[in-house]
């Protein structure tokens, strides 16, 4: 029924100028403003996200975007230098080393870091 859609995602900001300027400026992804504070992120490939807003937003407790990359290291060097800060986790499911990068067994080589509204994302490392 839905194979030939163009299906796409959605979250929920508390803000949606600091999100189009941490989506477009600090991330560098392309962002188009469709008009009743509705965002659209353009993604590598075709892929897009809806970024809506929501005056009882809460942050998603779960990673909405991942974005994979050949040094990790790298590009977690830009995006601090451009004021982002990675996530330290120290539980029993999930451990980060002090730069808050995550080298388990299990996955890939990823680090967390949150947008102003305080929703998950991730870089990782793909081979």
């Amino acid at each position: 029924m839905f194979g030939r859609t163009r299906a796409f995602s959605g979250f929920s900001v508390d803000d949606i100028d600091r999100a189009r300027r941490f989506y477009g400026e600090t991330l560098g992804l392309e962002v188009t403003d469709l008009g009743g504070g509705l965002l659209r992120l353009e993604l590598a490939g075709g892929g897009q996200v809806l970024i809506y807003p929501k005056p009882d937003h809460e942050p998603a407790t779960y990673t909405i975007l991942n974005f994979p990359v050949t040094h990790l290291e790298a590009a977690m060097g830009e995006l601090r230098e451009r004021g982002v800060e990675f996530e330290k986790y120290d539980t029993d499911d999930l451990k980060t080393d002090p730069t808050g990068v995550s080298d388990a067994d299990t996955g890939p080589r990823i680090a967390w870091f949150k947008d102003p509204a305080g929703n998950i994302l991730s870089v990782l490392e793909e081979d």
